[in-house]
Formats: C-alpha cells, sequence, structure tokens
C-alpha cells in the first residue's frame, strides 16, 4: 500500500495449486447489500452440484460465515467465521459441501463469488442462520433478511450427506 492505494491479487491458479487446492473459477457473481445487518444464508448446492467459493469483500465490510456439511469431515458441522473488508483485503475459500453466509457490517457492501461451478438452478439448499444446533456468534442480529432465509430447515447431526 502507498498513497496511490493497494493491489491485490484476486486470484491465482499457482497459488492455489502450490497451496494443494484444485479451483478454476468458472462464474463470477457480485452480491450488492445495501443496508447494514443484511444477512444472506446459510447457502448452498445439493450434490451432485456443489460448488466451491472464493469469496472477497469489495466494498464495505462483512462477517462471513462457513459450516462444514461433508460428513466425512472432521470438521462436520463446525462453523468459522471471518471478517472481511475492502480496507484490508483477503478472501476465504469455502470448499465444496459447505453452508456459506454473510451478515454486512457497513452499508453498501458489495461480495465478490468465484465459483468453480456454473450455477445449476433448482438445487440450491441451505439451513437456518439462527440454527441452535450450529450455533453461530454472529455479530449482530440481522435487520434485513429474505423469505427463503427464514424458511431454510434446521441442521441436525444425525443427518450426514
Amino acid at each position: 500500500m502507498d498513497e496511490r492505494g493497494f493491489f491485490v491479487r484476486l486470484y491465482c491458479r499457482d497459488e492455489f495449486a502450490a497451496a494443494g487446492i484444485e479451483f478454476t473459477p468458472l462464474q463470477i457473481n457480485l452480491s450488492r447489500n445495501e443496508r447494514r445487518h443484511t444477512l444472506r444464508g446459510l447457502h448452498y448446492q445439493d450434490p451432485p452440484h456443489a460448488e466451491a467459493k472464493l469469496v472477497q469483500v469489495t466494498r464495505g465490510a462483512a462477517y462471513d460465515v462457513v459450516v462444514d456439511l461433508r460428513s466425512d469431515s472432521p470438521t462436520y458441522g463446525r462453523w468459522a467465521g471471518i471478517e472481511l473488508g475492502a480496507q484490508a483485503p483477503r478472501a476465504v475459500y469455502i470448499p465444496e459441501g459447505c453452508a456459506h453466509g454473510f451478515l454486512t457490517l457497513e452499508p453498501g457492501t458489495d461480495v465478490l463469488y468465484q465459483m468453480n461451478r456454473i450455477h445449476v438452478p433448482g438445487h440450491a439448499a441451505g439451513y437456518r442462520w439462527n440454527d441452535p444446533v450450529l450455533n453461530i456468534r454472529w455479530p449482530a442480529e440481522p435487520a434485513v433478511l429474505s423469505d427463503g432465509d427464514r424458511r431454510w430447515p434446521g441442521f441436525s447431526l444425525e443427518t450426514r450427506s
């Protein structure tokens, strides 16, 4: 960073490969969120259409959450959260088989998704953002939440996909 601002590499196939991650973006999506504390999630695509994502905030800030839904994973049913923001650019990689959601921390937050698959309509799935089994510690209550995100079912550790 200098007086001009900053330069950041958003994706490099060779760096991912060196880290043992096979990820090639085939689709890029942008989520514009006008209001602070807008919550989107927790979303995923049913197999065989599961998607890996590289998620970055290009404007504003958001608290990003990943939930491991891979039944053979030692972290099955656990979540991790990270703050992403345009002022301190970094990204989170979300493997196939994980649910994803975020809560905006500033008005006017843009979230950029690089996806490893083309989205297939009709295979969207999700879990409630406030599910007591997952017990995600969001930094605030959502002020904006879609009806669809309100209606996702609860999560059960006994239900492994």
